[in-house]
Parts: structure tokens; sequence; C-alpha cells
């Protein structure tokens, strides 16, 4: 019952920004750590960026300097901050996130289904 949604992707120029946006619902009690991971075709899905609950974050190096993940946790809600965007940060990219839906309950991993970027040159 819990549902993560991205959104925030499309279409830019290189050098462009684009700032995406992943919102869990549902039955959640805490959320732990969330993430973003990105897949580009042939590729196997890497991770780009992660912050914990005490927002203490992660960054492939290949997005360091360029990308800022963020969340609020009263909206449930992840953030990716992109800039500077090159043609080789295209893919799909799929927020996932820890949930726990109640105190007695381990937390689970959550994915969402995927939001298209697409940067040209």
């Amino acid at each position: 019952q819990v549902q993560l949604v991205e959104s925030g992707g499309g279409l830019v120029q290189a050098g462009g920004s684009l700032r995406l946006s992943c919102a869990a619902s549902g039955i959640i009690f805490k959320i732990d750590s969330m993430g973003w991971y990105r897949q580009a075709p042939g590729k196997q899905r890497e991770a780009v960026a992660t912050i914990t609950s005490t927002e203490s974050t992660n960054y492939a190096d290949s997005v360091k300097g360029r990308f800022t993940i963020s969340r609020d946790n009263a909206k449930n809600t992840v953030y990716l901050q992109m800039n500077s965007l090159k043609p080789e940060d295209t893919a799909v990219y799929y927020c996932n996130a820890d949930i726990g839906t109640s105190f007695y309950n381990a937390y689970k991993n959550y994915w969402g289904q995927g939001t298209q970027v697409t940067v040209s040159s």
C-alpha cells in the first residue's frame, strides 16, 4: 500500500537544470534512507545520491558538485536538484526508500516507477 511517485523528468539541453521529486504515500510510520538511482540503456542501475533520516548525504563521483539531494520529512518527499546536466546523465531515474509502516514492522525497501531524463547535446 506504499507508493513512491516520481515527477520532474523531461528533456533539457546540456548545461541545463531539472528538479526531480518523489513523494511517498500510503500507510507510513517512518522513512529511513531515501535515494535516487538511474539506469541508462544497456547499463546497470546505479546509485546517484542517497540521504539518511539524519540528512547525511552521499553522491556518485560522476554527479558530485552538480546534483543535490534533499528531503522534506513533513511531506514524505525526496528531491534531486540536477544542475549542469550532461548528455551522459540521460537515463531513467528511480526513487528508492526504506519505509516502515508501523512501530512493530521492520523497514521495507520500495521503488518508484521511474522518470525519464534526457539531456541533449
